[in-house]
């Protein structure tokens, strides 16, 4: 029997990592398009700027493409299934470091209204019932 509700949260997570990497390459559109939060990324790297600001400036774009490559490899990870409960583990963590950077920086009601918070909770979940050998 499949687990349905955790191959949902799975490609969901996945899903939304591959989509923030496609939106600051511009993928999605330019900037001010229709659900494009950066559009470039010069953009997404000014964003991880003012998120990180306790960070040396010569650090934020090497940051930005770390923090991208992170993204990418966790995104196809969560879709293909592959090591699934450090993987889950490694997104609910790094998705916490994003919520924790918005709110000191932003403000509480940035992460909140961005479902940061509840997608690094999904991701806990999931680590939760990846001993679990029916999510594939």
């Amino acid at each position: 029997m499949r687990n349905y509700p955790a191959l949902a949260l799975r490609l969901a997570l996945g899903a939304a990592f591959l989509y923030a990497v496609a939106d600051r390459f511009g993928w999605l559109g330019g900037p001010g398009s229709h659900n494009v939060s950066w559009g470039t990324f010069a953009r997404f790297t000014s964003f991880v700027g003012q998120l990180n600001w306790f960070v040396p400036r010569s650090l934020i774009a090497p940051l930005a493409w770390i923090e991208t490559g992170i993204e990418t490899f966790l995104g196809i990870a969560l879709i293909l299934g592959l090591w699934l409960r450090p993987i889950a583990i490694a997104s609910a963590l790094l998705l916490l470091a994003f919520a924790t950077t918005m709110s000191i920086a932003l403000g509480a009601g940035a992460p909140l209204s961005s479902s940061v918070f509840t997608a690094a909770a999904g991701a806990y979940a999931l680590a939760a019932v990846a001993r679990v050998k029916v999510l594939r």
